[in-house]
């Protein structure tokens, strides 16, 4: 069984180690994030973005130098050797579809503003948590990104007005028709509904 979180990666040292396809979609992740991506491998694809870019081998060892480390080439000597560094550093490792070589895996990312939904198997079928993933996204739209800020704004309203907000039926407020009334553009009574249920809790 896997521990899951949510890393802050933004302006932290990232390491990717390939320069292929499958690198190009382990970079994508941290630098969204604001990561400080370096990749590094004999030959980079140009389409792959980085704050840094070095073409050459993988020295023996530099993985202590990063937070998260990625390795992502064709060459699973060279992946197992970036793990015994990453990992004999106590660096975060995650290769490729090598769960022995792995001290995180990556789930598949639903995103919707700061909404995020995961979805793991812990490395055993990324076939299942991408089919998962589409899912998700077709249940998931923009109108969860509006839910998000009408339950943040009246969070920090309770909290400004020194009041807890522990204890409060958010679930009820979740549970009534709230998302209806966004998805049909119904945003102030939205708000009045969500706003009804917790006085009355």
């Amino acid at each position: 069984m896997q521990y899951p979180v949510n890393l802050v990666v933004a302006g932290k040292p990232c390491l990717v180690v390939g320069g292929g396809q499958v690198a190009k979609r382990k970079v994508e992740g941290p630098l969204a994030c604001g990561a400080d991506v370096t990749v590094v491998a004999p030959s980079i694809d140009p389409a792959i973005e980085a704050t840094s870019k070095q073409e050459r081998a993988y020295e023996p060892g530099e993985a202590a130098r990063y937070r998260l480390v990625i390795a992502a080439t064709d060459d699973p000597a060279v992946n197992r050797m970036v793990f015994e560094d990453a990992d004999r550093a106590g660096v975060w490792i995650n290769s490729a579809d090598e769960p022995d070589n792995c001290t995180f895996t990556l789930p598949s990312v639903v995103r919707q503003g700061d909404v995020m939904v995961t979805v793991s198997t812990g490395g055993r079928s990324p076939a299942l948590s991408a089919w998962l993933k589409k899912r998700l996204e077709e249940q998931i739209g923009p109108e969860y990104t509006t839910l998000l800020q009408l339950l943040s704004e009246e969070r920090a309203a309770i909290k400004s007005e020194g009041r807890s907000t522990d204890g409060l039926d958010w679930m009820s407020a979740l549970d009534s028709n709230m998302l209806e009334l966004i998805r049909a553009g119904r945003i102030g009574q939205a708000r009045e509904r969500l706003q009804a249920c917790l006085s009355s809790s």
